[in-house]
């Protein structure tokens, strides 16, 4: 690996606008990650766009500002983005009249009906089927779905991440429920809105309104977080806080521009 932790001190200096995973990068479950909260307030002072992104759709942005908020990390719903805000702007471009069938939990699927979309479990008046993580998952919803894809609904998944860490140890997530489709129906999702998919740099890039090359991804995961940095030409920081070990960083074809201990080495603050 690189000596890049020496050069850790002026890394805030060197962008303009800073994008945050939450999930093992901000927090993890119910408690915020040590140094996020410093981190972020020492931006927002230097007057740095900040944006929280996740692929979770169990909650939405007006959730999740909350929720940082009380415990102790100040963000405005504006400030994040889920995997369902660019999902939303793909239906509305590409399959504006499209009746749904999600299997999701109830945030995504309020998210869609305030779209303006028709979420329906009837098979015959499914157009597309979308995958997301679903702690409520079963057969009867894998056979809805099923049945729906050979009748020739469209299957569409909000992320492909294959586990979700938690600080139990983590928990399957939606290429799970993706997977279980595609195997029983014979189709292949045509579309991953997520991380880090096109459609969610595109997203990013219309809200952050900054050049590429002044923007840092900060996250815990090389497959999502940061191949899509390095995809879309922003820098990308690799935080070993969640997902991501230092053996598997080290080892993995795709390179972090920045691999930290913690988000405070951003900014060289040290406990």
């Amino acid at each position: 690996m690189p000596d890049q932790l020496s050069e850790i001190s002026s890394i805030a200096s060197r962008y303009q606008a800073f994008v945050f995973d939450l999930d093992g990068t901000i927090l993890l479950g119910e408690t915020l990650l040590p140094t996020a909260a410093r981190t972020i307030s020492e931006l927002r002072s230097q007057g740095r766009t900040l944006l929280f992104l996740t692929n979770n759709t169990t909650a939405r942005a007006t959730e999740y500002a909350c929720k940082l908020t009380r415990l102790g990390l100040p963000v405005e719903a504006e400030e994040v983005v889920t995997a369902a805000h660019v999902l939303i702007e793909l239906l509305r471009r590409d399959m504006p009249q499209a009746r749904l069938m999600v299997l999701g939990e109830r945030a995504l699927v309020m998210e869609l009906e305030l779209a303006g979309f028709v979420v329906s479990d009837e098979i015959a008046e499914t157009d597309v089927v979308i995958a997301s993580f679903d702690r409520g998952f079963g057969y009867e919803k894998l056979k809805r779905a099923f049945r729906a894809v050979r009748a020739g609904a469209r299957l569409i998944a909000t992320n492909a991440d294959r586990f979700r860490p938690t600080p139990e140890g983590g928990e399957p997530d939606a290429a799970a429920i993706i997977a279980a489709i595609e195997a029983s129906s014979g189709s292949s999702c045509e579309a991953i809105v997520g991380k880090p998919s096109e459609a969610m740099t595109r997203y990013l890039l219309k809200r952050l309104k900054a050049d590429p090359s002044r923007c840092l991804l900060v996250g815990d995961r090389l497959e999502t977080d940061i191949l899509m940095a390095n995809n879309a030409g922003f820098a990308s920081a690799l935080v070993l806080t969640g997902a991501t070990s230092i053996d598997e960083a080290e080892s993995s074809a795709i390179a972090a521009t920045y691999i930290l201990r913690s988000l405070a080495e951003i900014l060289h603050v040290q406990d």
